[in-house]
């Protein structure tokens, strides 16, 4: 997924932090909702102006981001 075309970062708005394009829903806002177990149906009821592709796109930043900050697995030494 081309998460980019859902996200934006704009000094204007919320002061910079990630948002989903058009809204001034955060990233950090529905990463937290998951995290405290809303399904993305309970996100996209929360905030109607927010897609499925959206929510998802988010998903797909955070994995993406995640991925990026992991330290490289330890190869195993072997005797």
């Amino acid at each position: 997924m081309n998460y980019e075309e859902y996200i934006v970062r704009d000094a204007t708005i919320c002061g910079g932090e990630p948002v989903v394009k058009g809204t001034r829903v955060t990233l950090r806002t529905i990463l937290a909702s998951l995290a405290e177990g809303a399904s993305i149906q309970d996100i996209l009821d929360d905030f109607p102006t927010l897609t499925e592709r959206a929510v998802c796109a988010v998903i797909a930043f955070a994995a993406s981001s995640a991925e990026e900050d992991l330290p490289l697995p330890r190869i195993p030494h072997i005797a």
